[in-house]
Parts: structure tokens; C-alpha cells; sequence
């Protein structure tokens, strides 16, 4: 039988590659790890001051909302091609410019005095911090074993999975307590940390060198179609799913515009790429059939976390009258479950068959979805805190056992790309999530308000008697009678109102609800780590 050692090599892992030269393997998780909260945080942390930005810079909200867009596209770009640039440039290098961008950039966002200045800095902030995450994940697959890598990323999936949790939280902290410029200027010594760290701490192994010096000794041979083909697709994609609901989709002549880009540019990048001998993006990797229901389940993932994230703080906030900070603190419950069961999914997703790991952490998504389509405008904070506790218990065994498989069958030369798609996915799954919640929201309140507002008649006598009882209460309390039938109209019409957004929020728990239970059969699909062997699957 053989060894642990021969086992790891067997699936294509050797510790030549490893970042961590002679150290601990484990403190690496905590330096790269570093860069990666900063950027989830930022990811969210902005979305809780954009009313407070729009006021200081005498923008609209909807001219402010390009500040949440623009961060997107750039993020979307520069994702796919970060595992060609690691390659290209070599890994440490192009993360430690990732990382100094992005602290540049977040300083320039936390001194701008005009909106314009503002989304440019944005856009070089998305730059810098797309690239983060898949060159920390290829690191952590070189640097790792296959039986360990369950464990390191695990301690890694805390910062991925709490940081959008903790953003709303202390985005609003922040904002109430001091400035939205503080958001951003947050980043500056989180960054130079990181720069500090991994000079001192991270090693570019000797097996990359020579793979860097041996791509650019053949010359490098940019992909410029693929490039621009890829950027059009999902900028395009995220503008139209961004700004879709706020444009009234169709109706207006951007969304159309980039709707259309986005499918043409997408219909000619696949044939491209494929006939590409050195692609910017190697979509070869999607014949591995494990690697493709991976991304389906981290597609799946990105829906609902940034999904709920974005969305349980709005329904705090809009429908219950919470404040920022305590619509933040009622997620943290969450970000707490999923701290305390971290460790554990990490233990056993390299001891139990990952397809009952996945298996029970979606039917447990279902049933917290099922649970939060039973809140009402009755509920507690503590209904609301439970409820995320709920839903956050199964995340960490999604995201640890996913990114875990994903990776069985794909050559350690491909870890750089296999990581950069990985969190495409994870992208464009909260992309889709917040896209579809919102339009959800909209369209099903105004459902639902047209529905009550058909039997608010005066020849109801229900209406009737309702008016008249709250115009008796109003009257009591001191109202002149002459306004206290309006003052009744209006505090049943506000009513009206809280109710039927409540109903919509309701509908789209149920909505995701029936999403997870739709994609959990593909479970079946997956095949056993121990049954593929190295390369099986993987491109060339």
C-alpha cells in the first residue's frame, strides 16, 4: 500500500511547490488570508453607506449605485485571466501588486471629494482585488496535500463565508459612528500588513520559477481576443444583472445594449478559447465532469450567500425599521455558527464521502429557507438572528467540501486557472442572487399591494368598520376628529404596504428554497475523490 507521501503525489500534488519553503504550512493560511478579508469585507461593507455617500458627494442614489457597480465589472474582468497572469508574472509577484493596488486604490476611494474620483478608484480597487483569491486558493492547493487541504481550507473558508457577514455589520458601525471615507480608509494598514507579511513569510517555490521562465523563454503570446471577448461577457453581465431591476431592464437602452454584448461576446469567447493553443482562460478544464458540478454548487453558494446577505439587512431595515448596525448584528449570529462549525467540516471532508457532505449541508439550505419563509412583521431579533444560525450551520461544509473536489483530477499546473474559475463562479452566483432577489422584491410588492388594495373600498364593510375603529383610537389619543379619518387612512395604507413587502420577501425565500432542492440531485453525479486519478479530466 502506499504511503501518505506517494498518495499526495499520486493526485498530482508534490511539495516542490509549496509557498511555504521550510515554515509551518499552517501560518501561511493566515497571512494570505489577510488580503482576502480585506477584499470580502470591502466587497460589502459598501453597500450599507451608499446613501450616505450619494449625500456627501450631491449625488443621487442611483448615480452612487455606479460606485457598487464598477468595483463589480472590474472584479469580474480581471478573475478569469488572474491564473494566466500568476503564471505569466509569476505568483508571488502578481499577488503582491494585487494587494498594493488595492490598498492605493482603497486610500484614493477614502479621499475622494467627487464622485467621478470615486468610481475610477473603485475601479482600480476591483482590479487589484480580483486577482486575490484564486492565486491565495492555487497557493493553498500547492502548499497542501489532498488529505490536509480539507482542514486549511476550512481555516481559510472563515474569512471567505464571515466576511460578507460581518461587512453589513460594521459597514454600519462605521458609517454611524464616524464616516463612509473610513469604509475604505480601513483597508490602508490591513494592506500594508499583508505586503509586510508576505515578503517575509511567502516563498515563490522553485517548480513555479522555472514554469514562469519556461512560458516566457517560448515567448509570451497574449490573448487579446480571448481577453477583450472575456471582459465584454461578464462586464457586460454584471452591468446588466447590477442595474437591470434599477433600469427597468429592457426598457432602457443600456441594459439592452449590454445584454446583447454580453450573449455575442459569450457565443464567440467558448469556440475561441477552445482553438486557442495558450488560452487567457483554459474553459478546457470543464471536461473534468467533478469540476463542473463543483462550480455548479459554488455557483449555487455565491446565490445564497451574497443573495441573504444582501437582502435579510433590507428586510430588517425596510420592513422593520432597524437600524444599519443592528440589521448587521443580527447576521453576526450567523458568522458565529459558522466559526464554531468551521473546524468540524474541515475535519471530516477528507473523512466522510463529500457527497454526503454536500448532500446534507443543501438539504439543511432548503430548510432554512423554508424556515425563513415563515418570518412575519411579528418577528424578534431573535427570530431573525436563529433563523440566519439556521441557514450559516450547513455554509461551511458547502464551501469546504466544494472547493475541496473541485480540484481532484486537475494537474498542479492547472491550480492557478482551476482557482481563478472556482470564484468566477462564486462571482457570478452572488451576482445572480442579488439580481434576482431584488427583482423579485419589486415585482412580487407590487403584486401583492395591487392584490390588497382591490378590497380597500369605502363599499367594504370590513374597510369600513377598520377605518372607523382606528379613526376612534386616533381620536382618543387626542387627533380632531376632521383628521383622524386621514390620519386612519394613512396608517392602514402604511400597513398595507409593510405587509404585502413582507409577502415578497416570504416569496423569494420560497423561490430559493425550490433552487436548492432543484440542484441537490446533482449530488449523484459527483464522483468519489479516491476513484479519479491525477490529470484525469484535467486540460492540457
Amino acid at each position: 500500500m502506499p504511503g501518505a507521501g506517494q498518495g499526495a503525489k499520486a493526485q498530482g500534488w508534490t511539495p516542490a511547490r509549496s509557498v511555504a519553503g521550510k515554515r509551518n504550512p499552517w501560518s501561511i493560511i493566515a497571512v494570505i488570508s489577510i488580503a482576502t478579508f480585506m477584499v470580502v469585507l470591502d466587497t460589502s461593507i459598501a453597500n450599507v453607506a451608499l446613501e450616505h455617500i450619494a449625500g456627501s458627494l450631491s449625488a443621487s442614489t442611483d448615480e452612487a449605485a455606479w460606485v457598487i457597480t464598477t468595483f463589480l465589472v472590474a472584479n469580474a474582468i480581471i478573475i478569469p485571466i488572474s491564473g494566466w497572469l500568476g503564471d505569466v508574472f509569476g505568483r508571488k509577484p502578481y499577488y503582491m501588486f494585487s494587494v498594493a493596488l488595492f490598498t492605493v486604490s482603497s486610500l484614493a476611494c477614502g479621499l475622494s471629494v467627487s464622485l467621478p474620483m470615486l468610481i475610477v478608484a473603485r475601479i482600480f480597487q476591483g482590479l487589484g482585488g480580483g486577482g486575490l483569491a484564486p492565486i491565495e486558493q492555487s497557493m493553498m492547493v500547492d502548499t497542501f496535500p489532498p488529505a490536509k487541504r480539507g482542514v486549511a481550507f476550512a481555516a481559510y473558508g472563515v474569512v471567505v463565508i464571515v466576511g460578507p457577514v460581518l461587512g453589513p455589520s460594521l459597514g454600519g458601525w462605521i458609517t454611524d459612528s464616524y464616516s463612509w471615507h473610513w469604509v475604505f480608509l480601513i483597508n490602508v494598514p490591513i494592506g500594508i500588513l499583508s505586503l509586510v507579511l508576505v515578503t517575509l513569510f511567502v516563498e515563490e517555490p522553485p517548480a513555479l520559477k522555472k514554469q514562469t521562465a519556461r512560458i516566457r523563454k517560448q515567448g509570451i503570446k497574449v490573448d487579446y481576443v480571448g481577453f477583450l471577448l472575456v471582459a465584454l461577457f461578464l462586464g457586460c453581465l454584471e452591468i446588466t444583472l447590477d442595474r437591470g431591476q434599477r433600469d427597468d431592464w429592457f426598457s432602457s437602452g443600456l441594459i439592452t445594449t449590454t445584454a446583447i454584448l454580453c450573449t455575442l461576446s459569450f457565443l464567440a469567447f467558448i469556440p475561441w478559447e477552445l482553438m486557442r493553443k495558450n488560452p487567457i482562460v483554459n474553459i478546457r478544464l470543464f471536461r473534468n465532469g467533478n469540476f463542473v458540478i463543483a462550480n455548479l454548487f459554488m455557483l449555487l453558494m455565491g446565490l445564497i450567500v451574497f443573495g441573504t446577505t444582501q437582502f435579510i439587512p433590507q428586510l430588517l431595515q425596510q420592513v422593520l425599521g432597524y437600524t444599519a448596525t443592528n440589521a448587521g448584528l443580527a447576521l453576526t449570529a450567523g458568522g458565529l455558527a459558522t466559526l464554531l462549525v468551521m473546524p468540524l467540516a474541515g475535519f471530516l471532508s477528507t473523512r466522510v464521502d463529500p457527497r454526503l457532505l454536500i448532500g446534507f449541508a443543501l438539504l439543511v439550505q432548503g430548510f432554512a429557507m423554508w424556515n425563513m419563509a415563515g418570518l412575519n412583521t411579528q418577528m424578534s431579533f431573535e427570530d431573525a438572528a436563529v433563523a440566519r444560525m439556521i441557514q450559516s450551520v450547513a455554509l461551511p461544509f458547502l464551501f469546504v467540501t466544494i472547493t475541496n473536489i473541485a480540484y481532484v483530477g486537475i494537474g498542479p499546473e492547472q491550480n492557478n486557472q482551476a482557482s481563478a474559475l472556482m470564484n468566477v463562479s462564486r462571482n457570478l452566483g452572488g451576482t445572480f442572487g442579488i439580481s434576482l432577489v431584488q427583482t423579485m422584491l419589486a415585482r412580487q410588492g407590487q403584486v401583492h399591494q395591487s392584490q390588497y388594495v382591490e378590497t380597500l373600498n369605502p363599499l367594504n364593510a370590513n374597510y369600513a368598520r377598520g377605518i372607523s375603529g382606528l379613526a376612534h383610537q386616533l381620536m382618543t389619543s387626542g387627533i380632531a376628529p376632521a383628521d383622524a379619518t386621514r390620519a386612519a387612512t394613512a396608517q392602514l395604507y402604511r400597513t398595507l404596504q409593510q405587509q404585502a413587502a413582507m409577502l415578497s420577501y416570504v416569496d423569494v425565500f420560497h423561490v430559493l428554497m425550490w433552487i436548492v432542492f432543484a440542484v441537490t440531485p446533482l449530488v449523484l453525479l459527483l464522483r468519489k475523490p479516491d476513484k479519479l486519478q491525477a490529470g484525469e479530466g484535467g486540460a492540457a
